[in-house]
């Protein structure tokens, strides 16, 4: 009886994936036998918009591609539906493949995740911006979080010290906690350089609708009537809907005559902004999902892997702003001065 419901549930993994995969990529394997790995799968599956998101999928793939470069590993991605349906069956599937350490890169894998990680017990799993409860060093899953609301204080501090009209925005994909982290931090940081400032937040949608990190034309529209009403910085935490964000600094600078700016996420987004965007992107929020997403394989390699909650931020070197294009060169001395009492301890940067 055992045996028979493991085979219907193998069955109905495959079943579940044909609908729900959208894209993934071949297996590809680097590296010489000098190279630790011993050739070792490592898997990893997507939220939403997959790669090309310009962000937080795109900067957690340069992870996985690195550690495919540096160790002797074979690597595999895979994304779910656009709805967001098909996580778990896709971690499933890479587990009953024989793939040992598995990421989820989302908060949104929660539930899935601490679900396949309790039915296989010997494969190691990583979560990006996770929250699962009662971990330990012990457990065969690792949280790894960000402190995300230190570099969204520092771009706040931008943008204050930026805004000619003392209003500045906050575009939240999805109203959730982990992101109400970047709206707390961008807050306190735009008010320690200018107390009676104005931040106004729109959030594109709230769950179970997590269609607000991935739809660049809701993003636009919003932003749109957040540069209508006076706010001339905006600064996104909303993953590919943030590409809507930087069309409409453009539209609105363009068709009004006014200069607008726009603050990138996750990765330094002017470096993958069409060109015509570019001008408009004052800097980003720096999030390296990269940073984690290698030393998470390094260790696992090294026989170090370690289950429980890991936090990067500004000290670890996993958050930053972004200085391209230059339109922070006048104000660095001061973002460095913050960044740097962020990481004495002498400023505390709220998280909600």
């Amino acid at each position: 009886m055992k045996r028979a419901l493991r085979l219907a549930a193998a069955a109905t993994v495959f079943v579940l994936i044909a609908a729900a995969c959208s894209k993934s990529t071949t297996p590809s394997t680097s590296g010489g036998s000098s190279k630790p790995g011993n050739g070792q799968k490592i898997g990893m599956v997507y939220d939403l918009a997959g790669r090309g998101d310009k962000s937080f999928n795109d900067s957690a793939y340069i992870g996985l591609t690195k550690a495919s470069h540096d160790f002797n590993i074979q690597v595999k991605d895979l994304t779910p539906s656009a709805s967001g349906q098909g996580r778990q069956a896709l971690m499933r599937l890479l587990a009953t493949d024989g793939y040992p350490l598995i990421f989820g890169n989302g908060f949104a894998f929660d539930a899935d995740i601490a679900a396949v990680a309790k039915d296989y017990p010997n494969i190691k799993f990583a979560e990006t911006d996770g929250g699962v409860a009662d971990l330990t060093s012990s457990s065969n899953l690792v949280m790894n979080d960000f402190a995300a609301n230190e570099g969204s204080f520092l771009v706040g501090a931008a943008a204050a010290l930026t805004s000619k009209s003392g209003k500045v925005g906050f575009i939240g994909g999805v109203d959730v906690g982990l992101i109400h982290s970047f709206q707390a931090g961008f807050e306190a940081g735009a008010k320690q350089v200018n107390p009676s400032i104005q931040v106004d937040v729109k959030y594109l949608t709230a769950p179970p609708n997590f269609t607000g990190f991935s739809d660049p034309a809701k993003g636009k529209e919003a932003a749109l009537g957040m540069f209508g009403s006076g706010d001339d910085v905006i600064f996104h935490a909303a993953g590919g809907s943030g590409a809507g964000l930087f069309d409409a600094a453009k539209e609105y600078s363009t068709t009004n005559s006014v200069k607008v700016w726009a603050i990138g996420v996750d990765s330094d987004q002017y470096l993958t902004a069409p060109a015509e965007d570019q001008p408009y992107i004052l800097t980003s929020m720096i999030k390296r999902v990269d940073v984690s997403v290698y030393d998470t394989i390094k260790d696992f390699i090294d026989g170090k892997f370690m289950g429980g909650y890991r936090t990067f931020g500004l000290k670890s070197g996993a958050i930053d702003y972004a200085t391209s294009g230059g339109f922070v060169d006048s104000i660095k001395s001061q973002l460095d001065d913050l960044k740097q009492k962020i990481i004495s301890g002498a400023i505390t940067v709220p998280t909600s």
